[in-house]
């Protein structure tokens, strides 16, 4: 796993003051123009969701698309997008969650998740952890079970983990890097 990480953490490129001053952003772009580190973290992701016995896997808006459709391709279970409110045609569950300044909406279809489901929620970054929280009560609230949540990395300095702990009740939460 050692090597896997330095790879992953190698193509990964910090832009200092995006989007805003004083902010250190983590481009994942180089990693997913690279083949092979874009093969590591799908193995690695599919691995987590295998080992979670997940039945189908959750991707936040917007990288969480790109990382978690060929982990459900890899793993051989369904995906299901999670986006923002009025992205989705049809019937949708919403949940409304705060962020720092103001609050946001997502959605998800509302058949797409069913009892017996075990979903395992993929995104490339945790940071305050609200838009994962809400991703968790939405599955619920389908009815499903939440096999855990899977990222790329975990900003630890933001605290999110600690938020997501009560969430998860039990279900684990594994980042591959921590920053």
């Amino acid at each position: 796993m050692t090597e896997i990480k330095e790879l992953l953490l190698s193509r990964i490129r910090d832009v200092a003051d995006y989007p805003e001053p004083g902010v250190m952003f983590k481009d994942i772009t180089p990693l997913l123009a690279d083949p092979a580190a874009f093969t590591a973290l799908t193995d690695a992701l599919a691995e987590i969701a295998e080992r979670t016995r997940a039945t189908k896997i959750v991707g936040l808006e917007a990288r969480g698309f790109i990382l978690g459709a060929p982990v459900a391709v890899r793993a051989g279970i369904g995906f299901i997008p999670v986006r923002k409110a009025g992205k989705l045609p049809g019937a949708t569950l919403s949940q409304a969650y705060d962020l720092e300044y103001g609050s946001a909406e997502i959605e998800v279809h509302a058949e797409d998740l069913a009892a017996g489901d075990r979903v395992l929620v993929i995104d490339d970054v945790l940071a305050t952890g609200g838009t994962a929280e809400a991703s968790i009560q939405l599955i619920r609230r389908a009815g499903a079970d939440v096999a855990g949540l899977a990222v790329l990395m975990e900003l630890a300095f933001l605290g999110g983990r600690a938020r997501l702990e009560p969430a998860l009740a039990q279900a684990p939460l594994e980042s591959l890097l921590t920053v």
